[in-house]
């Protein structure tokens, strides 16, 4: 598939601790190969004929960013991570705005320690969702049998694999009607784990796009592991 011409913007929030990876710093500042992963994923991005622009929500206590040779690309705009993603994602929106991004614009989301996403996921993404009225989001089917747990531990149920799958980034959605779903949902206190909830708490049905599994988010440490091993 020939990359895709469609205009849009981009909005990484990086203001995550990563506690889970116990390590010395936040897990997007972690190496893979002689480069950092959030180097990597910005690399996903800034090749790409469509792009507008891309925003970076960063921690006020942020020592590692100033250091990396991207902080200096005209390309990108910092603006200020909050509390929880979704915080951090709607100052990346308000950055949007004042670079001159509109409601009706396109707006990728993607997870700064997601540095595996694949050229064809992407495209497939952009095409799949070109003209879409609500957007949507690269998804996996689950693979694995599910077990509902109970309050003592054990299984409740077994529930139907074949109508679940598992949610990844790129998140692709119009400007103006995530800063609403994120906003509203904000208020409401509805907690917000991805951007495909709040259209969803919207009112609105978010279309999954397959895409690979190996786009993986690094959470633990078993997953910088893996991700060692794939060429880089």
């Amino acid at each position: 598939m020939s990359a895709v011409t469609l205009p849009f913007w981009v909005v990484v929030p990086a203001a995550g601790v990563g506690s889970r990876m116990q390590a010395d710093r936040p897990k997007q500042y972690l190496l893979w190969g002689e480069r950092t992963l959030i180097e990597h994923t910005l690399d996903c991005f800034l090749g790409q004929p469509g792009l507008r622009g891309l925003v970076v929500s960063l921690s006020s206590t942020d020592a590692w960013w100033p250091a990396l040779p991207c902080a200096h690309d005209p390309r990108i705009t910092c603006a200020a991570g909050g509390h929880e993603r979704a915080d951090s994602v709607l100052n990346g929106l308000s950055a949007l705005r004042e670079l001159g991004a509109a409601d009706s614009d396109w707006v990728l989301v993607h997870d700064a320690a997601r540095p595996n996403l694949a050229e064809a996921d992407l495209q497939r993404l952009l095409h799949t969702l070109a003209e879409d009225p609500v957007g949507g989001l690269l998804a996996v089917p689950v693979r694995d049998t599910l077990k509902q747990i109970g309050s003592d531990g054990r299984v409740a149920s077994t529930p139907d694999r074949s109508v679940f799958w598992q949610a990844y980034t790129p998140q692709m959605f119009r400007l103006g009607a995530l800063q609403q779903a994120l906003s509203g949902a904000l208020a409401a206190g509805v907690t917000i784990t991805d951007e495909a909830s709040a259209m969803e708490w919207a009112g609105l049905a978010p279309l999954l796009v397959e895409g690979r599994a190996d786009n993986i988010k690094v959470t633990r440490p078993e997953d910088l592991e893996w991700l060692a091993q794939r060429p880089l």
